[in-house]
């Protein structure tokens, strides 16, 4: 079996996450308090305590979604001697890709995802931006319809192409919501707000972008031992320069994971792919992009251990 692994984004946290992994390998519950360390605040306690508000605030989910990534990734490495091909995340998952390659120090991430979360939040004022989702619509009845709902005053852009007939759509509150009624005369199944403010990916998030490049500058960023593919163009980078660059312009624009999930088959020879990490939202996501393949997760060690045993059997 040749697989790739990839890393989910906000949206997977909830309390308790992966307390199964902590208490079974000392290795994972140290990377819970070497983030808490870098962070000067407690980040294991919101993860297995609470409050839940606390864990939702963008600038904490960020750093909690990436250690929970990286606890199952090393979870996964130490079940198994054989290495993924290729990895990918999904937004603020490319972070946890890039750490679980060897291109971002563990604790730099942390860092710099808990400051990413911070100028997302700030980006936007609470209660003008809106994210919704659209059921049920092919990517350009999307873009049409946030073309027609977006003017001189507000903005709706589709951000997320999560598989097909699942696209999500950011901007202005105003904009998103008559972007939604108008996918549903269009003949959308569903449109969905979304229990978030902050208009992820879209061009509102490009002052916020301007000043996650300047902290890239320094951040020490290395070749990556896995090639990772990035959000921003579906491909893979080795050189520092181009990895940073594609974490920033990612920020403002749309994550391309049809494309990506795509790609990562495109005359590799792969045969799975493995989430790791709470959830199986990519797991469900993959099964529609790419049917001709297993779609694993590593969110408990009951699914850890079918995902190693299949790797057994296929050798």
């Amino acid at each position: 079996m040749k697989f790739a692994c990839v890393f989910p984004g906000q949206g997977s946290q909830s309390i308790g996450m992966m307390a199964e992994f902590i208490e079974r390998y000392d290795e994972v519950k140290k990377l819970f308090t070497r983030a808490s360390d870098a962070l000067g605040y407690d980040l294991a306690g919101v993860i297995a305590k609470g409050p839940v508000e606390e864990l939702n605030k963008t600038a904490c989910t960020q750093p909690a979604m990436l250690v929970a990534g990286v606890a199952a990734w090393k979870a996964l490495r130490i079940n198994t001697q054989q290495k993924p091909v290729l990895l990918a995340g999904h937004s603020l998952g490319e972070y946890t890709a890039l750490v679980c390659a060897g291109a971002l120090q563990f604790e730099d991430a942390v860092k710099l995802v808990a400051e990413r979360g911070r100028l997302m939040q700030s980006a936007v004022p609470e209660g003008v931006g809106a994210m919704a989702a659209i059921l049920g619509l092919d990517d350009d009845q999307v873009k049409a319809v946030c073309a027609q709902a977006t003017d001189a005053s507000s903005i709706a852009q589709a951000v997320n192409f999560n598989s097909p007939g699942q696209v999500v759509i950011a901007g202005h509150a105003a904009a998103v919501e008559k972007a939604m009624e108008l996918a549903k005369g269009a003949g959308a199944k569903r449109a969905l707000k979304l229990p978030v403010s902050v208009p992820s990916h879209s061009s509102l998030m490009m002052d916020a972008a301007r000043q996650l490049g300047e902290r890239l500058k320094s951040i020490e960023i290395r070749t990556p031992e896995i090639p990772v593919l990035q959000n921003y163009d579906a491909r893979a980078h080795s050189a520092p320069a181009e990895i940073a660059e594609c974490l920033q312009k990612q920020l403002y624009n749309p994550v391309l994971w049809v494309d990506t999930v795509n790609n990562l088959f495109a005359g590799t020879g792969l045969n799975a792919t493995v989430e790791c990490g709470p959830g199986k939202v990519l797991a469900g996501l993959n099964k529609r992009i790419y049917k001709d393949a297993e779609h694993y997760a590593v969110d408990t060690l009951d699914n850890l251990n079918k995902f190693t045993s299949a790797l057994e059997t296929a050798k």
